[in-house]
């Protein structure tokens, strides 16, 4: 396997780059989500804006422009070359609650859109409040609970057409 990364900028410019090069670049942290890069004799102040670890995207606010950047490591480039790749093909039908609780709220009805993370419901379980978000973009085919009902483990809560 290569130690380059392959780099999409908003959906236009690939670039190749290497491990090594990523390794010597000069950043410090500026503060949360904020650092102080140095790059070719200039200085530029760049702030991570939002993050997707599953599609390994990230905005970018450099100097002020915002830019959408795209990276993918030798064993992304490895997976895409055998044609195995999992990201166009994550197809979740189901949400089965992760733990025993209480259902405080559902966001969702059947025949409602939801966008990948939107919030579908609150589950408490052991005094917290977790909120159950979609896996992906879809529409909602049922919602097998009600507001305030006991679930249990894998209990089916919601389903996607």
């Amino acid at each position: 396997m290569t130690t380059n990364y392959n780099v999409t900028i908003n959906q236009q410019i690939k670039q190749q780059i290497s491990h090594q090069s990523v390794a010597d670049l000069d950043v410090i942290p500026a503060g949360k989500n904020t650092v102080h890069l140095l790059y070719n004799n200039q200085s530029y102040h760049v702030e991570l804006i939002d993050k997707n670890y599953n599609q390994k995207t990230y905005t970018l606010k450099v100097q002020g422009t915002i830019y959408t950047v795209q990276i993918s490591n030798a064993l992304d480039q490895l997976i895409e070359q055998m044609g195995l790749s999992t990201a166009s093909s994550k197809k979740v039908n189901q949400i089965k609650a992760p733990m025993p609780g209480l259902i405080l709220d559902i966001s969702v009805k059947a025949g409602d859109t939801v966008k990948e993370n939107d919030t579908l419901l609150i589950l408490e379980a052991m005094k917290m409040e977790n909120s159950i978000t979609s896996p992906r973009d879809g529409v909602i085919k049922s919602v097998a609970v009600k507001k305030g009902a006991a679930v249990d483990k894998n209990q089916l809560l919601i389903e996607f057409e």
